[in-house]
């Protein structure tokens, strides 16, 4: 494809967001203690639902609750949950066209014990790590504004391929964010080569604290936008970094601005997928041209709203519902 000097100008482009990533349907199981009793105990619990799940799938239904014009591109299994998870994600706005399904393998699914603000959380991979860069259409890329992919920890054939991809969306005037959430292997391979292309990246506490060996989450940030895991690509512009602190809030910092939002006190239901509603808060307010303070305070509102609900997407905010929460509480 010839991308010209910068591709399709923004305001003329089909979608505020791309998403790519992982979807997959979620059982979540609430309880004050979801722990399973072996022995062919049965257990009541409070509550149990299905809903979408995948850190990728909820930050893009987050943004698209958020008013972007949203697609997404995923793979999942030609099975009743592959069908219901593409259904679902019609009906919260997204855009799924672009989404592969796959004949020969089952859409992956994972179950979430929660019990409030943690949870233990179990997965089949299934069709979660089939997505690779030669699944996503250049040219819905190249009338996309933003780029965001989610869980690339699982993801490693996705992954290998994002450092170039994240160039050619630079290339294309498109910018890109990414989320590697939890890595059960504990070794977040081929990060830093992210860190080198994206624009903005989104680790929790824990997850800056691994990749550096620093405590202090300024700390850490500063060093993941300083180049600590390895230089940054010459052509890319500085690295967002943005914290995600739990009850605690978040800190963002961009070219040496720092911020810092302390989160609005909710009642936790279930704290899963808050993180993703938080990416979307974030990456709406910058596609949108706020300043980062805001984009921040927007980013924080959305991620404690999510959890006033069982699972990812049902209590993700508009944005009224979010400056809403935000006014009452005082942030």
């Amino acid at each position: 494809m010839d991308i010209g000097s910068g591709g399709i100008p923004p305001d003329q482009r089909e979608f505020d967001l791309l998403v790519a990533g992982d979807l997959n349907p979620d059982v979540v199981v609430l309880d004050a203690d979801p722990t399973p009793v072996f022995g062919q105990v049965e257990k009541i619990v409070a509550g149990i639902r299905m809903t979408i799940g995948g850190s990728s799938a909820i930050m893009a239904c987050g943004a698209a609750r958020l008013g972007l014009r949203t697609a997404f591109c995923g793979v999942v299994g030609e099975d009743e949950l592959g069908a219901s998870m593409l259904a679902s994600m019609a009906e919260h706005g997204v855009d799924v066209r672009a989404c592969r399904v796959d004949s020969h393998i089952p859409t992956g699914a994972t179950v979430v014990l929660t019990k409030g603000d943690d949870r233990a959380i179990l997965t089949a991979t299934g069709t979660i790590d089939r997505l690779t860069v030669d699944d996503i259409p250049v040219g819905l890329l190249a009338t996309s504004r933003h780029l965001h992919v989610g869980s690339t920890a699982l993801q490693p054939e996705l992954r290998a391929g994002l450092p170039d991809l994240f160039a050619l969306a630079r290339a294309l005037d498109v910018t890109t964010s990414f989320d590697t959430n939890w890595d059960p292997e504990e070794r977040w391979d081929g990060t830093a080569a992210l860190l080198a292309t994206a624009d903005i990246c989104f680790p929790n506490l824990r997850e800056a604290q691994l990749l550096t060996g620093l405590t202090d989450p300024v700390a850490a940030a500063q060093a993941l936008a300083d180049g600590a895991l390895g230089p940054r690509d010459p052509d890319a512009g500085p690295l967002t970094v943005v914290v995600k602190l739990g009850r605690a809030g978040a800190i963002a910092l961009r070219a040496g601005e720092l911020a810092r939002c302390a989160s609005p006190q909710v009642q936790v239901v279930d704290a899963t997928g808050a993180g993703d509603s938080f990416a979307a808060g974030f990456v709406a307010a910058t596609v949108s041209g706020w300043p980062l303070e805001e984009a921040l305070r927007l980013a924080v509102a959305c991620g404690a709203a999510s959890v006033r609900g069982l699972g990812g997407v049902d209590a993700q905010a508009s944005i009224e519902e979010a400056a809403e929460l935000l006014r009452t509480s005082g942030v």
